[in-house]
């Protein structure tokens, strides 16, 4: 059985998706250039939206999806480009993927 989710495809079949999904969104740009710069480091939302310039709310929509603005199969968790690491139940950060740090790599060489 064949799924349309986006793990089914290997990074390399990924990857135009991943980066034309970048492109659209400015605020996933930001997002994945501030968690590039402080790798191996994580950050909570607030304190990703305060040096994007967004409010925590477009963080939460391009980090996790929201809606239809923000859609699911293209957040940069399903991505594979941020992942989520929770602290405890109420403190959850977000880092950078090592598929992550690739392809932002490859957007700054551009």
């Amino acid at each position: 059985m064949q799924s349309d989710n986006a793990y089914t495809f290997s990074r390399d079949n990924r990857r135009p998706l991943v980066i034309r999904s970048l492109r659209r969104s400015n605020i996933r740009k930001k997002i994945a250039d501030y968690l590039f710069d402080i790798r191996p480091n994580g950050s909570y939302t607030s304190e990703i939206a305060y040096n994007v310039k967004t409010t925590p709310t477009n963080v939460i929509g391009a980090i996790r999806g929201m809606g239809s603005r923000y859609k699911e199969e293209e957040s940069l968790i399903a991505l594979d480009i941020v992942e989520q690491v929770k602290i405890n139940s109420n403190i959850k950060l977000y880092k950078l993927t090592d598929f992550g740090k690739e392809i932002v790599e490859s957007l700054r060489i551009r």
